[in-house]
């Protein structure tokens, strides 16, 4: 999670001590060495039970050490560390807050007979007394912040922190081509996507909306970057019965200067999504100087449009995705104007450093009024 990564890496370099309690399912040794001074703690995980990992290690650990932290900050929602951390929290009258990254909600069409029934049994059982013991909850915007309140959160909890961006990382971008070249790509203009390829993701919509838009012109390409998440092959019969096989290109997951040189390249960034609760990605393109789009009625929507950070789309409305694409390509002067503004806001306010100052006031705030 690059939240975690350099948010703690942020807290280790302005003199905090921080400690990682994380599962060893998938985990990158080389990243989690990368993170100088900052301890983590991998526990195996033995089994998991639909996304909850079972790590009994952690129980030990948690009861012996817990009580020597100031502060605990929970990322995610429904876990089996969360449960284990609120017990021992408790006990040793140590605050907390919890950072859901969008998990709150059980209610979607991915989670519907007994995973929606098993969130149901968790939240009885554990979730709804962590949220209510917790110190402070964080919200990435507005959207996040109603379904905390859904979920029974008082307002009075509740506290917006925008995802902080590690704007350094953007300062040297690679040179442009060098996505087109290792793809071979010809056509003049390139839409790309990136991310998971998952239903979720609204892919279906922009492949349809990308078809209208070969109707209208021949020299564009549309480029999904981004792992396989079981709907590569729904995409793949769409493509072909659309005769849009020369048109769309997939690349598969690409990370470090594969990933930003996808964004330098690319006219612009769309992101379709039904539900997308971060602005990650779009503000990650505004940062390497590409143009976005994202759905309406979404948490990333919510975020571009409250900086006027690109264009919004209503999630199924072709017509209007094919035009705002148009637009783009036929006016990008305008549209990159639109992008430095945007550029020039996350720089000056969502940077590393000036949020990690937020999350410290936070940590204050909740730490001293625990002891009153």
């Amino acid at each position: 999670m690059d939240l975690l990564y350099w948010l703690s890496q942020s807290l280790k370099q302005r003199g905090h001590e921080v400690d990682i309690y994380t599962s060893d399912f998938e985990l990158d040794r080389g990243y989690i060495n990368s993170l100088q001074g900052v301890k983590v703690y991998p526990f195996h995980s033995w089994f998991h039970v639909s996304g909850i990992h079972v790590m009994p290690g952690i129980i030990a650990e948690a009861g012996k050490k817990l009580r020597n932290f100031d502060i605990i900050h929970l990322h995610a929602y429904r876990s089996f560390q969360n449960v284990v951390i609120h017990r021992y929290a408790r006990k040793y009258n140590i605050p907390y807050i919890i950072d859901a990254h969008g998990a709150i909600l059980r209610i979607g069409r991915g989670n519907k007979g007994l995973k929606q029934l098993l969130k149901w049994i968790y939240d009885v059982a554990f979730g709804n007394r962590i949220l209510r013991d917790s110190g402070k909850v964080i919200a990435q915007n507005e959207m996040e912040a109603s379904q905390y309140r859904e979920a029974g959160v008082s307002q009075s909890k509740i506290i917006q922190l925008p995802l902080p961006f590690a704007t350094g990382e953007f300062a040297r971008l690679p040179s442009g081509g060098l996505f087109r070249r290792r793809f071979d790509i010809e056509q003049k203009h390139i839409v790309l996507y990136l991310g998971r390829i998952h239903w979720i993701k609204g892919l279906d919509f922009l492949i349809e909306s990308f078809y209208e838009l070969t109707k209208l012109r021949n020299d564009v390409v549309l480029a999904m970057v981004g792992a396989d998440d079981g709907y590569k092959s729904t995409l793949e019969k769409m493509i072909y019965r659309l005769h849009l096989s020369n048109g769309v290109l997939f690349t598969g997951f690409l990370k470090g200067e594969e990933k930003l040189s996808a964004m330098v390249d690319a006219d612009l960034l769309v992101q379709t999504s039904v539900y997308e609760q971060s602005s990650k990605t779009p503000f990650e393109a505004i940062l390497c100087n590409t143009p976005v789009i994202v759905s309406k009625d979404t948490g990333a929507g919510d975020d571009v449009a409250k900086i006027d950070a690109g264009y919004l789309v209503e999630y199924g409305d072709k017509s209007e995705l094919v035009d705002r694409i148009q637009y783009i390509l036929d006016n990008p002067d305008k549209a990159q104007s639109k992008t430095q503004r945007a550029k020039k806001y996350i720089e000056a306010n969502l940077s590393l450093t000036s949020q990690t100052e937020k999350y410290e006031k936070l940590y204050q705030e909740v730490t001293e009024s625990h002891k009153m």
